[in-house]
C-alpha cells in the first residue's frame, strides 16, 4: 500500500504556524514512507475564499522547501461535489441518513435546553427535503485508534445525529473531508488536535461508505504564553509575518518540528536531514505545545551566524537594497561584523543604513544623552583630521588619547562620536565603522554635530 498524506488548508486568511508545522509533519512521513503528499484546497467556503490566499499557501509552502511540483495538487475540494453528492445519496438510500427541517429553536423548544444537542425528531418523518443528518447508532461505542493519543473511545448515544448536508444538498465540511479523502486515497490523517472531536462521526462515515478508515494521528494544539489556543485574532500566527521580517526558512522549519517532538540527545537545533531521518509520529507528545516567540528568535540568531558569509549577504539584500546607496561592497567590507549581532534579517537595516545615506538620521533620545559629552567633538575632529592613517585601531588609540585629556573613559568618549556617525547609541563596532565609512565623511557627521 502507497502511504498517501494530505494537507488541506482553506484560503481564507494568512498561513497560520500551526498549519505549517502539520504540513512539515505530513511531508516528513510522506518521505519517510516513499509515499505521496497531496496538497488539497478547501476552497468550498466561497464568501471567505480569496485566490491571493491560495497563492500565499503555495508560497509559503515553497518557503518552507514543500516545492511545487513536488507534490500531488494543489486539488481543489470545490471540484469533488459531485462525489460528494453522490456519497449523500447512497447514504439515504441505505437509510443511514435522512432529511430533516428542525431548526436550532424548534430543538431548544421540544427540549426546554438551549445546549441540548439533536433530538432525533425527524429520524423516521419520511421527509423528501431539508438539510441531511447521518443516523448514529443508539449504542455501543466508536473507538478511534490514534498513533499519537492511543484510543480514545467516544459513546455513540452521546453523538447526536449531525448534519452532512445542507438544504441545497451541498456537502457540509464533515463529509466532504471524509469523500475527499476516500476519493484521493489517503491513507493517514495527521491533523491538529482540534478535529478530534469530529474523528468519531467522521469513521462513522468512513464506514457507512463502506471504506476502512485511515490512520488517525492528532497532533497537540499550539498555544501561546498563557497557555491559550493560537488564534490569529490576538496572536502573531501568520508565517507570512515571520517570513517577511527576515526569519530563515531552516530556522523556521527546525523550531515548529520541536512543537511536541524532541530529536535524540540534549539537542535543540538539529539539520533538517537528521529531522526527516528521526521524526516519528508515535514520539510525539500529546499535550499542548508552547509557540515560543522568543525562543524562535534565539534559534533564527543562531541559523543566521551559521550562515557562510556570502549566503548571509546574500539573504540581507531584500532588505539592504532598500536603502537608498546601498553598494554591496561596502556593505561585505562589515558583513562579518553585522552577522554576529542580528537575529531577524530584517535587522540588518538599522546596523548599516548609516554607511549608505549622506546624513543619518538622529536619535533624539540617543543624543539627549551622549550630548552630555558632545564637548569632546571639535577635539575629536582636530585629532582626526590629522591622523595620516585611518584604520580601527589607529582611530580607536585616538579616541583614547583625546577621552583622556578630557577624563572621560572611552566608553564616554565614544558615545557622542558614535550617535553624530551612525545617529543611534549601538550598533557595529565604532571603529570599524568609521573606517568603512571614510575620514571625509565622518568628519562632516561629527561637525554637524559639534557647532
Amino acid at each position: 500500500m502507497t502511504v498517501r498524506v494530505r494537507f488541506a488548508p482553506s484560503p481564507t486568511g494568512m498561513f497560520h504556524v500551526g498549519g505549517a508545522r502539520s504540513a512539515l509533519q505530513n511531508w516528513i512521513f510522506a518521505k519517510q514512507h516513499h509515499g505521496v503528499f497531496v496538497l488539497r484546497i478547501e476552497d468550498t467556503d466561497t464568501a471567505r475564499n480569496r485566490p491571493e490566499w491560495t497563492e500565499g499557501i503555495l508560497s509559503a509552502l515553497d518557503w518552507l522547501g514543500i516545492s511545487r511540483g513536488s507534490y500531488e495538487g494543489p486539488l481543489f475540494q470545490s471540484a469533488y461535489a459531485g462525489e460528494q453528492a453522490k456519497a449523500i445519496r447512497g447514504l439515504l438510500d441505505d437509510g443511514r441518513a435522512y432529511y430533516c427541517t428542525c431548526t436550532r429553536d424548534d430543538v431548544v423548544e421540544r427540549t426546554g435546553n438551549k445546549h441540548a444537542g439533536y433530538d432525533g425528531f425527524c429520524r423516521d418523518r419520511g421527509l423528501t427535503s431539508g438539510a441531511i443528518r447521518f443516523r448514529t447508532a443508539d449504542e455501543g461505542t466508536t473507538t478511534v485508534v490514534d498513533v499519537i493519543r492511543g484510543e480514545p473511545t467516544f459513546e455513540n448515544r452521546l453523538i447526536e445525529d449531525f448534519v452532512i448536508a445542507r438544504g441545497d444538498g451541498s456537502a457540509v465540511f464533515l463529509l466532504a473531508n471524509v469523500v475527499d479523502d476516500i476519493t484521493m486515497g489517503i491513507t493517514h490523517v495527521i491533523r491538529a488536535e482540534e478535529h478530534l472531536p469530529n474523528t468519531p462521526k467522521q469513521q462513522m462515515l468512513w464506514e457507512a461508505l463502506g471504506q476502512k478508515p485511515p490512520v488517525w494521528a492528532h497532533v497537540p494544539v499550539v498555544v501561546n504564553e498563557k497557555r491559550q489556543k493560537l488564534s490569529k485574532r490576538r496572536d502573531k500566527v501568520a508565517l507570512e509575518a515571520y517570513r517577511d521580517e527576515g526569519y530563515l526558512a531552516a530556522a523556521m522549519k527546525n523550531y515548529l518540528m520541536l512543537l511536541g517532538w524532541a530529536p535524540s540527545g540534549d539537542r535543540e537545533i538539529v539539520p533538517w536531514d537528521v529531522i526527516e531521518r528521526e521524526f516519528r509520529l508515535e514520539d510525539v507528545n500529546p499535550s499542548p505545545a508552547f509557540f515560543d516567540e522568543k525562543k524562535l528568535r534565539a534559534f533564527n540568531g543562531e541559523y543566521i551566524r551559521a550562515l557562510p558569509l556570502e549566503e548571509f549577504i546574500d539573504a540581507c539584500e531584500p532588505w539592504l537594497t532598500t536603502i537608498p546607496g546601498y553598494d554591496r561592497d561596502v556593505f561585505a567590507r562589515v558583513a562579518e561584523l553585522a552577522q554576529t549581532r542580528i537575529a531577524l534579517l530584517s535587522e540588518i537595516v538599522s546596523n548599516v543604513d548609516f554607511l549608505f545615506v549622506d546624513r543619518p538620521t538622529i536619535d533624539e533620545a540617543a543624543w539627549a544623552k551622549a550630548s552630555k559629552d558632545a564637548h569632546i567633538l571639535p577635539a575629536v575632529i582636530e585629532a582626526f583630521e590629522r591622523l595620516s592613517t585611518w584604520d580601527a585601531t589607529t582611530l580607536k588609540d585616538t579616541l583614547v588619547a583625546v577621552g583622556e585629556t578630557h577624563e572621560l573613559k572611552l566608553g564616554k568618549a565614544q558615545a557622542p562620536v558614535r550617535v553624530a556617525v551612525t545617529g543611534r547609541s549601538i550598533g557595529l563596532p565604532l571603529f570599524e565603522s568609521l573606517e568603512v565609512l571614510g575620514r571625509e565623511r565622518t568628519l562632516a557627521r561629527l561637525t554637524a554635530l559639534a557647532a
